[in-house]
């Protein structure tokens, strides 16, 4: 299985973007999709997730309210919506699956699959 993510790029703080994770087959019945951010000098940190249906979703405490998962199953596809975008948001951002038990999807190492990354710049 792999992971492409798109839809990095440069914008101006107070803008919106979406980014999205195509996957090339089914990761599993049950897989949890996850995005997670890096920045230079930065651990990685988790972002967001959403659970194999799409009922249930958690967020970091920095993004939340300002950036929606979701997901398409049908296209075997993940989104992540970005809005109110703050420099601090500059990092490399990764989409990454897994099947492991949902209350452990913040943590990086419960995911198998992990997309190559996409950057996402924000200006002052």
């Amino acid at each position: 299985v792999q992971l492409q993510a798109s839809g990095g790029g440069f914008v101006q703080a107070g803008d919106s973007l979406t980014l999205a994770c195509v996957a090339s087959a089914r990761p599993g019945n049950t897989y949890g999709m996850g995005w997670f951010r890096k920045s230079p000098g930065k651990e990685r940190e988790f972002v967001a997730a959403i659970s194999w249906n799409g009922a249930t979703t958690k967020y970091a405490d920095s993004v939340k309210g300002r950036f929606t998962i979701s997901r398409d199953n049908a296209k075997k596809t993940a989104y992540l919506q970005m809005s109110s975008l703050k420099p601090e948001d500059t990092a490399v951002y990764y989409c990454a699956a897994s099947s492991a038990n949902w209350v452990r999807f913040t943590d990086g190492s419960v995911y198998r699959y992990w997309g190559q990354g996409t950057l996402v710049t924000v200006s002052s």
